[in-house]
């Protein structure tokens, strides 16, 4: 009994010896403080999001791909970003996500046609539609957690009303695909935007349609409500944002263009600010009256945008593109931006102003600071020329 007892504290003794690397290592990783990012990590998928969808109070994102595989990840600027779960009920392309306003269901439709209900925590299936429009669906829009509105690529929208599991809605004025939805503050009105250069009007309430605007050169890419809910705008196809007044929604009250190849998707970020996602892969942040594009959010390079998300506390925008990557931005500072009236004088290299250190893609530290000075050069000019003036 003594031998053996002697015989294993030499051992333990020896093998305290060798490994002494082994015991700092654990006492750093013990004791070692999580590393601080601006944004969280990019997120590489096997294959390019069609769509993405941000939860309403954790920090949670949801994406679908052109394979038709849903993915819940959970992000951090502290932790690892972690796949919770996946699914892989659409046989076509998933082409739109949304979380419920609680965010304990994730909503999804697809090119297969089908809009499918799932369990936001576990990824179970709860409801599927299997045939919800003849054509493949292209946009979607939750009003509330039993009201939904569903748009496809011939022109319908339909609004379903999920306590009976069926659609009150089922119009066709579009003669091309819907390519967005969207709705006043009251849940009254709903505004769709079209691939035949329209948008239309349509009153949930009365469950019936109103009129459409007149059409312009380029398909309608996006729509959203602006200037608390005095405006509605509306992306192009190429790169013009066309602006409407709430009671005019039949002419335009105002445009202009962004210098982008087009506008395929929106956020807004503020009454008058909002995010624009475009096929060349810059995302521009853009004022609504006075009409400026304030500078690069961010891009993904030479890919176009597929949509973009904002985060439950408006931190971080979202976007998702061609190259397969999920990005961060941090447009916190945004919303509060002030943009004077006259026009800026151009840069002499054609590049629009950054916004963060990684707006153009670099990846160098003193990117950031190269910028500062460059936006302080700008100011003591423009506050020369308004001085001459």
């Amino acid at each position: 009994m003594a031998a053996s007892t002697t015989h294993v504290g030499t051992e333990s003794s020896e093998t305290q010896d060798l490994d002494p690397e082994a015991d700092s290592e654990e006492d750093e990783a013990r004791f070692s403080v999580p590393e601080l990012r601006d944004t969280p990590a990019d997120i590489l998928l096997e294959a390019p999001a069609m769509s993405v969808s941000l939860h309403p109070n954790r920090d949670l994102l949801a994406c679908g791909d052109v394979d038709g595989d849903v993915y819940v990840f959970s992000y951090s600027c502290t932790e690892p970003n972690r796949e919770l779960w996946s699914s892989g009920h659409h046989r076509k392309s998933c082409r739109q996500v949304r979380f419920t306003g609680d965010g304990l269901k994730l909503v999804t439709a697809g090119r297969d046609r089908a809009v499918h209900v799932l369990d936001a925590e576990r990824g179970v299936l709860v409801t599927r539609i299997r045939a919800a429009h003849q054509t493949p669906i292209n946009s979607l829009l939750l009003l509330d957690q039993n009201l939904w509105a569903t748009g496809d690529e011939g022109g319908t929208l339909k609004v379903w009303d999920m306590r009976k599991g069926s659609a009150i809605m089922d119009l066709k004025h579009h003669q091309d695909y819907i390519s967005d939805i969207t709705v006043d503050h009251n849940k009254r009105i709903l505004l769709t935007a079209s691939g035949d250069g329209t948008m239309g009007v349509f009153n949930v309430r009365r469950r019936r349609y109103e009129l459409q605007s007149e059409a312009q050169s380029g398909d309608l890419t996006a729509v959203e409500v602006m200037k608390r809910g005095k405006k509605v705008v509306c992306g192009s196809s190429e790169g013009t944002v066309y602006i409407f007044n709430w009671d005019g929604f039949g002419a335009t009250s105002d445009r202009f263009a962004l210098r982008a190849e087009s506008v395929d998707c929106m956020v807004p970020l503020s009454d008058s600010i909002m995010c624009c996602g475009s096929t060349d892969g810059y995302i521009r942040a853009v004022s609504l009256l006075p009409n400026r594009v304030i500078g690069c959010v961010g891009q993904h390079v030479g890919e176009p945008i597929e949509e973009l998300g904002l985060s439950c506390d408006a931190r971080f925008l979202l976007s998702c593109a061609h190259d397969r990557l999920l990005k961060f931005w941090d447009v916190s500072a945004l919303p509060s931006t002030t943009v004077n009236e006259y026009r800026k004088r151009k840069r002499k290299d054609g590049r629009m102003k950054s916004l963060s250190k990684k707006a153009h893609g670099d990846n160098n530290f003193f990117s950031g600071l190269v910028e500062e000075e460059e936006t302080g050069k700008e100011e003591e000019q423009e506050e020369s020329e308004s001085e001459s003036d």
